[in-house]
């Protein structure tokens, strides 16, 4: 195995902090101030959401620890945009094309997390400054791992985020609550009477992080060809000793073991994207053998809860996906936007050039059948802008007819952290709202300002000392 012409370093955590000092300097912050594990570091970011800022938080002296902690890579529209050298209106669209252009990965043989190994009584998760992240969270949590591990029948592995509480030195509980391929493959490893050896990565680039996130593609296709879409060249990775499962290169950190067959302790609460503490889980166990770390390893933390860097990447995933599925069959869709206030999850907006009736109901079947976590949508004009939520709600309380534009659908497959989803078998009535003017009548007329005419009064006020 020969080392790789790919820059190792431009897919890493580092690569990508490198990149915001370089271009983006007023979107990084360092704290160089104690703080603890303990709610410091999740309770700070939210304040600066609350402020409306979204930087990349490096904390430099976590109180008991050695290792800096880095946390909110992904809160940021205009970062991950970067990453893919596009805006950030043009993000979905480009996730969306670049991630159907699956790349073969590259395996290198040394990489930086193989400097430092421990094993045996050495194995203690307590060296990493792991976070408490909510009083309401039932201990300390790992939320950026990344575990990957591979189909028992086919071989085909796949890496993803899945919850991971700290149970004891070697022990962390792990839900696998999306019942997707994790669950599945833990699924068929059990039915064999089997562990499902995993290694779980922490300290990622954006882009694996995004890559991750994508649901519908071929059961053949690795996740890390995808990601390696995403970067638009191979992607590299490292063999571990996990049955030679093979993980990021770039990575800070890799926990190498694996999820025990029909085992199952209780697990959570946690703090959800819901922004509710969850208790629902499947109760799995993972058992670490072995730590592996670069010798100057930082921590990589998601902030959890309903904070940008829990939920943006999973909206601008499910813009691109449910984009994806309507413009093959309405190429007059002219974008989808999934907020972040609405869990990043749950609502979707369309917006769409409107040529005959039923258009807007065909939308909304095919959004809601995309993804399972989506329970609303709400199909627009081109005129209402949809990152606008005072603009799409200004649609609905005007153009919307109750009797005929709001259809609900009930007994469907749901997301099992939704709250208001049935406790037996998760289901949810979704809902579908037509906000579009109707075709052939006359309809009130919108008031509109130009943008020339917005520029002009903006110059105005600039000259008489108020800025806009």
């Amino acid at each position: 195995m020969e080392q790789s012409a790919v820059d190792m370093n431009r897919q890493s955590l580092r690569g990508f902090l490198a990149m915001v000092e370089r271009d983006f300097p007023e979107e990084i912050l360092r704290i160089r101030n104690p703080v603890r594990a303990d709610l410091d570091i999740t309770s700070l970011v939210f304040e600066l959401e609350r402020a409306g800022r979204s930087p990349v938080v490096v904390y430099e002296n976590v109180e008991g620890y050695t290792m800096p902690v880095v946390t909110n890579i992904a809160g940021n529209r205009r970062l991950l945009a970067a990453c893919l050298g596009v805006t950030p209106m043009e993000l979905p669209t480009a996730f969306r094309e670049r991630c159907q252009k699956y790349v073969p990965c590259e395996v290198v043989k040394n990489a930086p997390w193989q400097e430092v190994v421990l094993e045996g009584n050495q194995v203690d998760l307590g060296r990493l400054p792991i976070p408490l992240h909510f009083p309401n969270d039932g201990a300390p949590y790992i939320t950026a791992g990344q575990i990957a591990a591979r189909d028992p029948i086919t071989g085909v592995d796949t890496t993803g985020f899945h919850r991971l509480m700290i149970k004891g030195g070697n022990r962390l509980g792990v839900s696998l609550h999306s019942r997707r391929r994790m669950h599945e493959f833990h699924r068929r490893a059990e039915e064999r009477g089997h562990n499902l050896p995993a290694a779980i990565t922490v300290g990622i680039h954006p882009l694996h992080y995004m890559g991750s996130m994508v649901y519908a593609y071929p059961p053949h296709v690795r996740k890390f060809e995808i990601i390696g879409g995403l970067f638009g060249e191979p992607y590299l990775l490292a063999r571990t000793n996990v049955q030679d499962l093979e993980v990021p290169a770039g990575a800070e950190i890799v926990i190498e073991g694996e999820i025990l067959a029909q085992v199952r302790e209780p697990e959570g609460p946690f703090g959800e994207f819901t922004g509710y503490a969850s208790y629902r889980s499947t109760e799995n166990v993972f058992v670490a053998h072995r730590i592996r770390m670069r010798r100057d390893a930082m921590y990589h933390s998601i902030v959890s809860g309903m904070s940008q860097d829990h939920i943006l990447v999973s909206c601008v995933t499910r813009e691109g996906e449910i984009l994806n599925t309507l413009r093959r069959n309405l190429p007059n869709v002219r974008a989808v936007h999934v907020p972040h206030r609405t869990c990043g999850a749950f609502l979707a907006i369309v917006k769409m050039t409107k040529t005959a009736q039923g258009e807007p109901q065909q939308a909304i079947m095919a959004a809601l059948g995309t993804e399972f976590y989506t329970k609303h949508v709400i199909v627009v004009d081109d005129d209402v802008d949809i990152y606008d939520m005072n603009d799409v709600m200004w649609a609905v309380a005007t153009r919307v007819r109750a009797e005929k534009d709001i259809v609900l659908i009930p007994e469907c497959k749901g997301a099992i952290l939704d709250p208001t989803s049935d406790p037996d078998n998760f289901t949810v009535t979704k809902m579908g709202i037509d906000a579009t003017r109707p075709i052939g009548q006359d309809f009130a007329e919108r008031l509109i300002i130009s943008e020339e005419q917005r520029a002009r009064v903006r110059g105005i006020l600039e000259a008489s000392g108020v800025k806009v």
